[in-house]
């Protein structure tokens, strides 16, 4: 069984990546080949950037550095569900990736984005973090307009195209989150 984490990128109030994370984390609630989990970046209050040491020596000194590596490291692949701001991912969530190193090696990712252009470029910015820390992310993304699938630009309401592009990156997530498992071991 491949542990999956539906991460929740973004940490602004009114935010809308609470709705779209429990659209896809229900979608692959419904697999037989997964365990899925939501994860709040919001939840772990993490400070901008505040350990000594690189986070690649994995030498943590901080409470909330050692709650969310334990959390991070206990799964096998992600789905970053991500808001496009100024043309990039929001700060709260490159602060929570780079807050570790090896938790995120040797996985698997895929991506939700959302806002006026699908968050494509917080996904391409997403990309290529990933790529940076080893970790295979996924073809097949969910790209979510602010315009289309969301009513006032506030209330989730996804097209139901979008259930089969979530599928085909889950599919694709899913199977390579298991396969690197070898890798790891």
């Amino acid at each position: 069984m491949t542990r999956l984490a539906v991460i929740i990128g973004s940490t602004r109030p009114g935010r809308n990546g609470e709705a779209v994370a429990q659209w896809i984390h229900d979608i692959a609630a419904k697999r037989a080949d997964a365990e899925v989990e939501l994860v709040d970046v919001k939840d772990y209050a993490l400070p901008l950037l505040d350990e000594f040491m690189p986070p690649a020596m994995g030498q943590y000194a901080q409470p909330h550095t050692k709650a969310w590596s334990e959390k991070i490291a206990s799964f096998d692949a992600y789905v970053f569900v991500t808001p496009e701001y100024n043309h990039s991912m929001p700060a709260a969530l490159k602060n929570g990736i780079d807050y570790l190193h090896h938790e995120w090696t040797n996985k698997a990712a895929g991506f939700v984005g959302y806002g006026t252009h699908g968050g494509a470029r917080a996904v391409e910015q997403l990309r290529l973090v990933m790529g940076g820390l080893q970790v295979a992310d996924v073809t097949s993304q969910v790209s979510l307009s602010l315009f289309a699938d969301f009513e006032n630009f506030s209330v989730f309401k996804p097209g139901p195209h979008h259930e089969e592009n979530a599928n085909s990156m889950l599919e694709q997530v899913i199977t390579w989150g298991g396969a690197l498992k070898a890798v790891r071991q």
